[in-house]
């Protein structure tokens, strides 16, 4: 039997004894001591617990292996059911961003149409305003009445307060066509965030609408000075018509109707305004009417005595009516005026006519009588030269003589006469009506 001094047998099972034995060297130290079957192994505790350490880590993972094996189909389950939850939400949202690039993108397109659209009115209306400046050229070109040389004369000059100015469009806001818009959107790079696209579109459509309202104000301010500058012609035209009109009214002419008209003819063709006719061509059509009423008025008023028939100030040396004969110094009619001035010096016609007489006629020496029409005639004596033939057609302006003394008379100076239906009337009359008129000469 062994010794039970300090330690003690442990029986184990299958025939195991474990036996502490004594320290050595007289150290106390406890061994374990493994026997079966007549054999003994001794370790020591570091060894033991090694064993039982690594023996207990065995059990563990062979306990966590069981159970791994045991519930692998759930764990895998469920692994792969998140992994088809986080898909599913990633599917979501790109298709949720793919939504709004569709949005944005037929947002776009349509503001692309409206853009163009916008832009082909502009373009419709910026012709239509280049033509309507073309238009209003040719209205404003001044009334003519007759000039010296013929050529047509203003009645007055063009209000300054409504110059008219060609059209600025071209010179502001130049807007080429948009590029096909397919190829636009399939060049353009998928953008990084829908957000940053919304941001980018909206950004480009201000700048867009920006320079359309830009353009559009443009157009309505070159509008707006059209319409001023129509408004202007017929207020011109209506107060030089009515100039006129006051004029022949008080020389009694205001019922004649008959007057010089030039070379012209051809078909009739009335004028008649559209039924769609906008605010531009119905103010355009009554601007064309006052002018023609002008023209007819200016045409009459050419063929009226009322110029000087001498450049330079008036001199008067005798009026018209009733004064002493210079030669038999007697009470006696003075059928004209006499105007004081160097010999030789041009005598002008006072009006659009025809020569009747141009010669010798007693008292008037020699002398030129021009017929105007309607009953209205001019003459001009005392000339020392004569410039135009019987049946010649004058011009206002135009020299029909030198100023001279033949006939009775005292010294160099033109005898002029204004004649209605053959009887003489005061010049004066007609002289006082062109200095009203003024500028309109």
């Amino acid at each position: 039997m062994p010794s039970r001094s300090r330690a003690h047998d442990y029986r184990a099972d299958s025939g195991r004894f474990v036996r502490p034995h004594p320290p050595r060297h007289g150290h106390e130290r406890t061994e374990y001591t493994l026997a079966h079957a007549g054999r003994h192994v001794r370790i020591g505790p570091v060894t033991f617990w090694i064993v039982v350490g690594s023996l207990v880590v065995m059990a563990g993972w062979t306990l966590a292996t069981g159970t791994y094996f045991a519930f692998k189909d759930d764990v895998l389950a469920r692994l792969i059911a998140r992994q088809r939850e986080q898909q599913s939400a990633y599917e979501d949202r790109i298709a949720e961003l793919r939504a709004q690039v569709d949005r944005i993108t037929s947002r776009q397109l349509l503001d692309q149409e409206q853009f163009e659209r916008r832009l082909e009115q502009i373009m419709r209306r910026q012709a239509t305003l280049e033509s309507r400046a073309a238009t209003l050229g040719g209205v404003a070109d001044p009334t003519p009445t007759g000039s010296i040389k013929g050529r047509p004369a203003p009645l007055a000059d063009p209000p300054p307060a409504t110059p008219l100015k060609a059209s600025p469009i071209s010179d502001t806001v130049t807007f080429a066509a948009p590029p096909d818009r397919e190829a636009r959107l399939e060049s353009r790079a998928p953008p990084p965030s829908a957000t940053r696209l919304a941001d980018a579109v909206t950004g480009e459509r201000a700048g867009i609408v920006g320079a359309l309202a830009r353009l559009q104000a443009s157009l309505d301010r070159v509008e707006a000075r059209q319409t001023a500058a129509l408004n202007a012609l017929e207020e011109n035209y209506d107060v030089k018509a009515n100039r006129i009109r006051g004029v022949l009214a008080d020389l009694g002419l205001d019922g004649v109707k008959k007057a010089a008209i030039p070379a012209t003819g051809g078909p009739y063709v009335p004028l008649r305004l559209r039924h769609d006719a906008g605010t531009f061509e119905r103010q355009l059509y009554r601007v064309n009417i006052a002018r023609a009423h002008l023209e007819r008025l200016t045409r009459l008023l050419s063929a009226v005595p009322v110029r000087k028939p001498i450049a330079g100030e008036i001199d008067l040396s005798s009026g018209f009516g009733v004064r002493v004969d210079p030669f038999l110094r007697a009470p006696a009619m003075h059928t004209g005026l006499d105007f004081r001035s160097s010999a030789g010096e041009p005598v002008r016609a006072t009006a659009n006519g025809t020569v009747e007489s141009a010669g010798w006629n007693g008292g008037y020496g020699k002398m030129v009588e021009i017929d105007h029409g309607n009953g209205l005639s001019t003459r001009y004596a005392h000339l020392s030269e004569i410039e135009v033939k019987v049946g010649q057609t004058v011009k206002i302006g135009q020299i029909i003589g030198r100023v001279g003394s033949t006939g009775r008379s005292t010294g160099p100076h033109l005898h002029y006469e204004t004649r209605i239906e053959g009887e003489a009337v005061d010049p004066q009359k007609f002289l006082r009506a062109g200095l009203r008129l003024g500028k309109s000469l």
